[in-house]
């Protein structure tokens, strides 16, 4: 990759890693779905003024939107929300290293649902051992009993399950800019969070201090809005492939925000396991195997 998709690759890294100390910070004060419907709709604003900034046009086209909506619903509403209610149960920390686990469930829902990225030997091993570390981070809660930290953890998981199918899903975006899908996506994301915020919470009882209302405009401007630019320029400049690089360093960024400013405590077993879950994603993107293969002979 060139420098300049490395320093996108680390910013994005920084971005994302940050969202779980902003959603540990904004729980103060916010109920989970109303900080999943301030995270879009403010996002949605923030995306549709840099549209109009570049004189990009909305389309009009109803199959699109359509699109759209099943793509909010799928890397938008269905795991924002479960991350957030997770992280009412579980630590940022923790909850960013079982949402690295996306490209596991990726790869296997590729297998099936596409006719172009089957499962190889090392993928399959890499899947395995990804779980296997998944297991081992789960083995603290699960001793105790299934209880809310176990179910929280699961939250993640199913998180990371519905942005594997939201990768798959979003293959049909073809023929519209990046910055149009990411706004589109997040339109229909908060005509839907809105009346749910409204039915389920009561986000106008709530009196945030500027610390919790700071979070959650950073989670908005910072995580979502400015972390799709960036997502989608490196797209662009280095491949798919490589931006599976990004799921190993969001959980740096986690764990350097929630155990350094936070101080919150990690489980020895949660970091063994979060070694194993990288061996696996090392082998699925498979780079690593380079160094293991014999030069050939000239």
């Amino acid at each position: 990759m060139s420098l300049r998709a490395w320093v996108i690759l680390l910013l994005l890294s920084f971005l994302w890693g940050g969202t779980f100390f902003f959603i540990e910070l904004a729980l103060v004060d916010f109920t989970p779905f109303t900080i999943v419907c301030l995270r879009v709709v403010i996002a949605a604003l923030a995306l549709y003024s840099y549209l109009k900034l570049k004189g990009e046009a909305i389309p009009h086209d109803l199959r699109l939107w359509g699109i759209f909506l099943v793509m909010g619903l799928l890397n938008n509403i269905i795991p924002f929300s479960l991350i957030v209610w997770g992280q009412t149960h579980i630590t940022g920390s923790v909850a960013s290293i079982l949402n690295a686990t996306t490209p596991l469930f990726a790869v296997i829902l590729a297998h099936f649902l596409t006719t172009d990225e089957t499962l190889n030997r090392h993928k399959l091993l890499g899947v395995l051992i990804g779980f296997g570390g998944v297991v081992v981070m789960m083995q603290p809660s699960m001793a105790e009993g299934f209880n809310f930290e176990s179910i929280g953890q699961l939250a993640i998981l199913g998180a990371a399950l519905s942005y594997g199918f939201a990768g798959i899903w979003g293959k049909r975006l073809k023929g519209t800019s990046a910055l149009v899908n990411a706004f589109g996506m997040l339109a229909c994301s908060s005509f839907i969070m809105l009346p749910v915020a409204l039915i389920v919470d009561e986000p106008f009882a709530a009196s945030p201090d500027w610390i919790s209302l700071s979070a959650v405009v950073a989670l908005a401007i910072f995580g979502t809005a400015l972390a799709y630019i960036f997502y989608f320029r490196l797209l662009a400049l280095a491949g798919a492939v490589n931006l599976l690089l990004v799921t190993f360093l969001i959980p740096v960024t986690a764990l350097l925000l929630g155990v350094g400013v936070l101080d919150e405590a990690i489980h020895p077993l949660a970091l063994v396991g979060t070694a194993i879950i990288f061996a696996g994603l090392a082998l699925i993107d498979g780079r690593i195997l380079v160094f293991f293969r014999k030069p050939r002979k000239v």
